[in-house]
């Protein structure tokens, strides 16, 4: 699941000095393993949460309550959340985070195959607001099939917010 890469990217984060932890919700594990089969990606990955209920997005990771009732779970500002909360409460300094329907039934409105990713960092400048970046994908196939491209959207996404190849 996008092993040279997730090694590609703890790479440049050790060389930065800086660390990097997830935030899970379809995925349930799976970034976070991701990023584990990467010899000594200890030095850099702090660590993953995996809130699949709903109220545990906003008692593990902090998303606003009203942010869930009004939006649901499969949303962009509920993915920038999960993402941010992940960085504070693992301590680290880039957090990466997917929510979304992986199947067999459409959830809250939302089409199997919907995603959300996210990725928090530092501010570019100090003095300015954290770095946010939120893409949305509606991916193809079947459960296992969402889940796999949901991890490989999140780690092209932390790639590309890195400026990582």
């Amino acid at each position: 699941m996008g092993d040279e890469l997730a090694g590609a990217i703890l790479e440049a984060l050790r060389g930065r000095g800086e660390t990097l932890a997830v935030a899970e919700s379809l995925t349930g594990g799976l970034l976070a393993a991701a990023f584990v089969e990467v010899p000594g990606a200890s030095r850099v990955f702090r660590g993953g949460i995996v809130a699949y209920a709903t109220e545990l997005k906003a008692k593990l990771l902090g998303v606003p309550p009203p942010l869930l009732s009004s939006h649901g779970p499969v949303d962009p500002a509920v993915a920038a959340a999960l993402a941010a909360g992940a960085r504070e409460r693992c301590g680290a300094d880039w957090a990466a985070a997917t929510t979304g329907v992986a199947g067999p039934d459409a959830q809250a409105g939302q089409p199997v195959g919907r995603v959300y990713v996210a990725v928090v960092g530092p501010a570019p400048v100090r003095g300015e607001p954290e770095r946010v970046e939120v893409r949305e994908f509606t991916l193809p196939g079947d459960r296992a099939a969402v889940r796999t491209g949901a991890v490989q959207a999140a780690v092209g996404l932390l790639a590309e917010t890195l400026a990582v190849s």
